[in-house]
């Protein structure tokens, strides 16, 4: 018989798989940073920075304030911890995780894109070139590495053959990450010299083994989820992922339950916490890995998200960058968030309260969060504009603003 799952459990369920609810009393350190990354197993890239880059998000959502350089040894330094790829997209991924995604480098490699193949075939060499270049000198960014021709102008896709071909040679595998500059620049290295030895001697799986440990860790991440849910975390293809749930069933790590008011078959990782209560205070941010699917977060908890910066000014509906205040098991506010370093602020260009989210509680609770927020990213006070439905009572609880 299916088990049943009222929408508040299965809401619990999900924030807990997600490391939620779990804040230490004490200093965050190495170790409560692995185990965030053990459950959500990446940390979604992106170069915008109006508050804070999102890598850096998602540890103080579950963890609190924490020193940004234990994220950044565990990218740039022994034993590292992360690497950077393409999981859901550009990401920190859990570097254990290397070995299932070579058959995405294996492709990059057999498919070229257009322009790599014009490349390849003008300059058969330049690859090569590149690899000696980094072997010798590396780790470089793009910049640094030595070459002939000009920065082709008129902006960032207007790549060099040169960016071109590390970037291809990124892609496939056979150079890596060593880590960005202060300037987000990627750091171009040998594999064999920035993933710990075990990794790189790790037998290569097929891409079934491959694509099941994807949708493994997915599955452990998301706590309960459907096919598409599954498929979105690693953007695994549907069919190879249905194919791994009914591998995942016939061996009893996943469990088919029926969600209240959902239609669509969903499952249940075995080992996820059914938690009958959780304290949740977080500021989630619009790559955080608990929103990767926005249709899910819809189900889940009557939220329809979409970030505002990729949405012309004059049609957003919250503001450019907005973060989702998630209070206990439900998410209570969204806030348009902005770090003035001149100014030292943490500003609140917009606050907008959730549907039946009790105003007062989750005014003062938002209050403390951005404070801690603004504490850990070293601004000096918090600035509340009167722009939303929760901006007065915001305002109220943030005295100067």
């Amino acid at each position: 018989m299916t088990a049943q799952l009222t929408l508040a459990q299965a809401r619990r369920i999900a924030l807990a798989a997600q490391g939620l609810g779990r804040r230490p009393a004490g200093p965050v350190t190495t170790r409560q940073v692995q185990g965030v990354l053990d459950r959500v197993a990446q940390f979604q890239i992106d170069s915008v920075n109006v508050a804070v880059r999102a890598h850096y998000m998602p540890l103080f959502s579950r963890l609190g304030p924490y020193d940004r350089s234990l994220l950044d040894r565990a990218g740039n330094r022994a034993p590292r911890r992360v690497f950077e790829f393409w999981g859901h997209a550009a990401s920190l991924i859990d570097v254990n995780l290397q070995p299932a995604l070579r058959f995405r480098m294996a492709a990059h490699a057999a498919r070229p894109w257009e322009a790599m193949r014009r490349i390849l075939a003008e300059q058969p060499g330049l690859p090569a070139k590149m690899l000696d270049q980094i072997a010798e000198r590396g780790p470089l960014t793009a910049r640094e590495v030595e070459h002939e021709q000009e920065r082709t102008p008129g902006g960032w896709w207007n790549w060099s053959d040169v960016k071109s071909a590390l970037e291809w040679l990124f892609y496939t595998g056979e150079l890596t990450s060593a880590g960005r500059n202060s300037q987000f620049e990627r750091r171009y290295d040998l594999p064999e010299r920035v993933l710990p030895k075990a990794v790189v001697d790790a037998a290569t799986p097929t891409v079934e083994e491959a694509r099941l440990e994807l949708v493994r860790r997915a599955a452990s991440a998301l706590g309960v989820a459907t096919e598409v849910c599954l498929a979105d975390y690693f953007r695994t293809d549907r069919s190879a992922t249905r194919e791994a749930i009914a591998t995942l069933l016939a061996g009893g790590e996943l469990e088919q339950v029926a969600v209240h008011g959902w239609n669509r078959p969903t499952y249940l990782w075995h080992e996820s916490a059914r938690p009958r209560k959780l304290v949740v205070d977080a500021l989630v941010s619009p790559f955080d890995s608990l929103v990767f699917e926005r249709r899910r977060l819809l189900d889940l908890f009557g939220i329809h998200y979409r970030i505002g910066l990729y949405t012309p000014a004059e049609q957003r509906v919250h503001g450019y960058y907005v973060y989702l205040f998630v209070m206990d098991d439900r998410i209570a506010a969204r806030v348009d968030l902005k770090s003035d370093r001149a100014s030292s602020t943490l500003q609140v260009q917009a606050s907008w309260l959730e549907p039946d989210a009790p105003e007062a509680q989750t005014a003062a609770r938002l209050a403390a969060e951005l404070r801690r927020m603004a504490h850990w990213l070293g601004l000096a006070e918090v600035l509340v504009k009167p722009v939303g439905t929760l901006s007065a009572a915001l305002g109220q609880q943030l005295p100067g603003s």
